[in-house]
């Protein structure tokens, strides 16, 4: 069907020469949902989407329309109308200068070992069973759950300039979740899709340790229930890179979305407390602070070639020796800055959404510290582990965070249990405190399928690697007992 829709786009491309520029983007999704709540198994659910997105610069403006019609009628049509909103903003669009978009050619596509499709569904099935089995069998059990969630996404970008790029992204996302109560004490632990998501085929299920995390949460979930409420008080804090991945999605994602900063979100997702002058000078963390943008590791969640642009997808580097570099931001939008060069993170949901800056995969860079070091330099302080609850201000500046488990951490060793660990801080000050980065043998290569922004909605796939991180310092409380 691409290659068809692709023929008839070519054929009706030299009648927009007009137009400085014309692009095709042409997205097929299939997705399969199974699960499992309290040993019964739900119904399977599968969905599939299609259809095509057509982007013009013309009269001095981009434009754009989308369209379930892929026949070669429906691209004139798509075409006609982005090319009659681009004549309607003649004189009002922002300046892009001299930029030119691109004309790429190659394609991306991770080789899985087990492809989804070549799985039994009985044996899916019987995954979930034996997960659904290690998370039951006690009394104070309440609720459990396991459920496995795939999707199959094939984009094919073309150009009017003979640009053609063709991308495959198989994602993976497993969870598990188990709740426990006893007296007036309820808790919950969970490996969640947005923990341990990846692209990869069946094979990702051992990569991430699913095949064996049931037990382990239930015992963790019991135990829970006769921990003690988290102290409160100013002490240090060391983040699990589950945890760490929501603190770099909110305080260092977020804020160095370029459209952001530039004001286009600010009616619906807000704006940023970084603004323009900061790049290339201000000190956005500790020294060991080292944030990258890298969409090129293939088995993290966010990972391709080319942008929904047609940008080509190399690593940069956003934050080095915690001073800020560079923006998240596209080359749309980089062309309207002078002096910061662009990422490749133009990014849409759908076929029928515009491609916007995004996160991608944005990595805190691994340290020289082992865990075993951290924990041992560490004379009073709290590990967290898995978030269970964020707020964050609409400049994505003042936060408050919480988790599911909690370690007292007292002279150099993990001591006790405690729940309801939760902590704040403000991300201009929070990430200066960062003390101890750990090394490759804690980096977590994790994932979420669920970040939200744009008007209409869009909700897409971000990944976050990161190792062990230790902050001084830090506001941490309990909540309620």
């Amino acid at each position: 069907m691409h290659r068809a829709i692709l023929a008839a786009f070519k054929r009706v491309a030299p009648s927009v020469s007009e137009c400085g520029y014309c692009a095709l983007r042409i997205v097929e999704k299939n997705s399969e949902v199974l699960s499992m709540a309290r040993g019964v198994l739900q119904p399977l659910t599968l969905t599939s989407d299609f259809g095509l997105m057509v982007s013009v610069y013309h009269c001095g403006s981009f434009a754009y329309a989308a369209t379930s019609d892929v026949s070669e009628v429906g691209i004139v049509q798509a075409i006609d109308r982005a090319r009659h909103w681009a004549r309607s903003c003649e004189g009002l669009s922002v300046d892009y200068g001299a930029f030119c978009p691109p004309h790429p050619n190659g394609d991306y596509g991770r080789e899985v070992q087990q492809s989804w499709d070549d799985i039994a569904l009985k044996e899916k099935i019987e995954v979930l069973q034996s997960q659904s089995v290690q998370l039951s069998g006690h009394e104070d059990i309440v609720s459990w759950q396991a459920s496995l969630w795939r999707t199959q996404t094939i984009c094919t970008f073309a150009t009017n300039g003979g640009g053609e790029v063709r991308q495959v992204v198989e994602q993976v996302f497993p969870s598990l979740s188990v709740t426990a109560h006893r007296q007036s004490v309820t808790v919950t632990r969970s490996l969640g899709s947005a923990d341990v998501s990846r692209q990869g085929g069946f094979e990702t299920l051992a990569e991430v340790g699913y095949l064996e995390k049931g037990s382990r949460l239930k015992e963790e979930c019991l135990a829970l229930l006769s921990a003690p409420n988290c102290p409160s008080g100013k002490m240090d804090l060391v983040l699990m890179p589950n945890q760490m991945m929501l603190q770099i999605h909110e305080s260092i994602g977020h804020p160095l979305e370029l459209d952001r900063i530039l004001g286009d979100e600010r009616n619906y997702a807000g704006t940023s407390f970084v603004d323009l002058s900061m790049f290339g000078q201000y000190q956005y963390g500790s020294p060991l602070l080292n944030v990258s943008f890298d969409p090129t590791i293939g088995h993290e969640l966010a990972s391709y070639a080319y942008d929904d642009d047609g940008q080509k997808a190399e690593k940069v580097m956003l934050i080095e020796g915690g001073i800020l570099k560079q923006p998240l931001g596209g080359a749309y939008s980089a062309a309207r800055v002078n002096g910061l060069s662009g990422t490749a993170n133009a990014r849409a949901s759908s076929w029928n959404r515009p491609a916007l800056d995004r996160m991608a995969n944005l990595n805190v860079e691994p340290g020289e510290d082992s865990f075993e070091s951290i924990i041992a330099n560490t004379e009073r302080g709290i590990l967290m582990d898995t978030n269970c609850s964020w707020s964050i201000d609409d400049s994505r500046n003042k936060f408050q965070f919480g988790c599911e488990l909690g370690r007292v951490i007292e002279d150099g060793e993990l001591k006790d249990l405690v729940r309801n660990p939760n902590y704040r801080g403000v991300s201009e000050t929070f990430w200066r405190n960062l003390s101890a980065v750990g090394n490759e043998d804690s980096f977590e290569v994790l994932g979420t399928p669920y970040c939200g922004k744009a008007e209409p909605n869009q909700v897409i796939t971000v990944g976050h690697a990161a190792p062990v991180c230790k902050f001084n310092k830090v506001d941490v409380f309990g909540g309620e007992l």
